[in-house]
């Protein structure tokens, strides 16, 4: 997309030191932006993003601005959110496990911090946001994905109540990126450097893969063409776990690496849907992509009761196990695409 709709423009990104807002700061900075602004509650995390962008980005570097908050203290966000024109929000809890313990942690930064960045948006006038949300959230069965359902809701609802001229609010939904924080492919790695298994849920369970480049694609895609109320869904390339783990061992231990299985953990799921059935009722193809256009019915219930729709449902489900399942061979290839990977790969013998 044109980068001039950008030009002398201030963006937020709530979450901002995550691997997302890392990857918006190496796509924009050397842009003409104006501003871009990473609010978050980790002091440590946004000083050590500080200086590393001074130190390889030195002549543009003052144009992120640092705040810390927590999406969960609408004040906070308020308070970073003055003369703003954009926001991508990426802030969340995300890990599966740690939200099944801890469900209304989830809640609050899922669900209510969500309404809180809206709320602020829309009484702050800013123009456009973005929410990012995860597979986990179509046909969740975790407490994680439980909780990005409802921020979806969320978004959806409150899109509806103010003038897509004064804020659009759109959803971007999309599955596993390689080598983002947290992620399975940095944990391998690590495995395979101390001389220990790699260790795998299970073989056969399928996950969509993308790069983190193309989570920004997808995000920027809604913030030119997505209407308010949409989830746009970009169409990702899937893997099995087993010839996922084959591949990294390939590009890091050629001379052959001991993989255990270890059996699936809390609230996981063989495979991952980024389109429901009933979403690909309504869904619109977009070439590489699925918009879900939101439903604009008012409250009526006589509506809800006694008119249905006819309309056959032409898309589908789009699930982890109905796309192209790459082989061991495409996944290494899409793997040396990775920065990070070419990264630890430069330094595996120092």
């Amino acid at each position: 997309m044109s980068q001039s709709i950008f030009k002398d423009k201030t963006l937020m990104i709530t979450g901002g030191t995550g691997s997302f807002g890392n990857a918006v700061l190496n796509r924009f900075l050397d842009t003409d932006i104006g501003e871009i602004r990473v609010f978050s509650r980790d002091e440590k995390k946004q000083d050590d993003m500080r200086h590393e962008f001074q130190a390889k980005m030195p002549e543009v570097s003052g144009k992120i601005k640092f705040y810390i908050g927590d999406v969960r203290n609408i004040q906070s966000v308020k308070s970073a959110m003055y003369g703003m024109d954009y926001i991508f929000h990426a802030a969340a809890l995300k890990q599966v496990p740690s939200c099944e313990f801890f469900p209304m942690e989830a809640v609050e930064t899922n669900v209510i911090g969500t309404d809180n960045v809206l709320t602020a948006a829309i009484d702050e006038g800013v123009k456009r946001v973005i929410c990012l949300s995860t597979d986990k959230a179509a046909y969740p069965i975790n407490a994680m994905g439980t909780s990005k359902a409802m921020m979806e809701k969320v978004i959806v609802a409150k899109s509806r109540v103010v003038s897509p001229e004064k804020t659009k609010i759109c959803c971007t939904r999309y599955g596993n990126v390689m080598c983002s924080r947290g992620s399975v492919i940095p944990l391998w790695i690590d495995q395979i450097k101390a001389g220990n298994p790699i260790t795998i849920t299970d073989p056969n369970m399928t996950r969509f893969i993308m790069s983190l480049e193309e989570a920004v694609d997808l995000v920027l895609f809604a913030f030119e063409k997505g209407v308010s109320g949409d989830i746009l869904v970009q169409k990702a390339d899937a893997s099995t776990i087993g010839d996922l783990a084959k591949a990294v061992t390939e590009i890091f231990a050629p001379q052959g690496h001991e993989i255990r299985t270890i059996g699936i953990r809390h609230g996981e799921k063989m495979y991952e849907t980024l389109l429901t059935t009933e979403e690909g009722a309504k869904a619109i193809d977009l070439g590489d992509f699925y918009r879900v256009p939101s439903d604009k019915r008012d409250l009526n219930y006589d509506k809800y009761f006694n008119v249905g729709d006819t309309k056959e449902n032409v898309i589908g489900e789009f699930s982890s196990n109905k796309t192209k399942i790459l082989n061991v061979e495409q996944i290494k290839a899409r793997l040396m695409e990775l920065p990070y990977v070419r990264e630890q790969l430069e330094n595996w013998d120092k």
